[in-house]
């Protein structure tokens, strides 16, 4: 039962992350009319789970709050069979059509997403799915939604990326980096982790106050200790 292109279905879930691919799918379903009023996500405590997005989840009720959206969340241990059961239990009872994923060229997650949903008897809906991924990242930034880099995980990518928001230069920075390294442009295989700030959704933008920059070998961090939603 699953869409890769546009429905007439009217209320969908989306699948989020606070990242710049979750939130620019929520974005597209929404330009396309449909009603996305539920966010959805699982919180690993691994941070290395291979499923979700794990960097600066406690920031995600205060993102949802500025999106005017309701948040539904469940933990899990990050492990695949932990991750899929939560998701099952996230979806379950909810009053949609759809789930709404961020998947770009990843056939790992849209495989095991797509089966929970298949379950539950949801459709899911992939508006960036095998997109032309220097383009994509093009089309967030011109679209308004302000991402800034919150970890980095791949070599050419230091701690000094930390904090950059993704932006034309930002954007061929990484094109740059790609061709040299091999690296995917838009952290497709987990070169990189963003947190979107502001975006047309946002009815306010998130100010990040206090931060911690964790250093690591193989990379590093942006640990976010306070935000508040400021003013328009």
């Amino acid at each position: 039962m699953s869409e890769r292109m546009e429905s007439s279905i009217v209320r969908l879930a989306a699948l989020f992350s606070g990242g710049k691919d979750s939130t620019y799918a929520a974005y597209l379903m929404e330009q396309q009319g449909h009603c996305v009023d539920i966010l959805v996500s699982v919180l690993p405590s691994d941070p290395h789970s291979w499923m979700f997005h794990t960097p600066n989840l406690h920031i995600l009720p205060m993102i949802a709050e500025s999106m005017k959206k309701e948040l539904v969340t469940e933990p899990s241990t990050g492990s695949e069979e932990s991750d899929l059961y939560a998701l099952s239990r996230a979806l379950s009872g909810l009053e949609v059509d759809g789930v709404i994923v961020g998947a770009i060229a990843s056939d790992y997650q849209w495989d095991r997403i797509n089966g929970v949903c298949e379950d539950l008897g949801l459709r899911t809906f992939a508006p960036l799915w095998r997109k032309n991924q220097e383009m994509l990242l093009r089309e967030i930034a011109h679209c308004g939604i302000k991402a800034v880099i919150v970890g980095v995980f791949a070599e050419g990518l230091d701690e000094r990326w930390l904090g950059t928001v993704i932006d034309s230069d930002s954007i061929n920075r990484l094109k740059e980096l790609a061709i040299l390294r091999g690296i995917n442009i838009s952290g497709e295989g987990g070169e990189f982790e963003t947190l979107v700030v502001d975006s047309p959704m946002h009815a306010a933008p998130l100010e990040i106050v206090e931060f911690d920059r964790n250093k690591a070998r193989d990379g590093g961090s942006l640990h976010i200790r306070h935000a508040r939603l400021g003013r328009r």
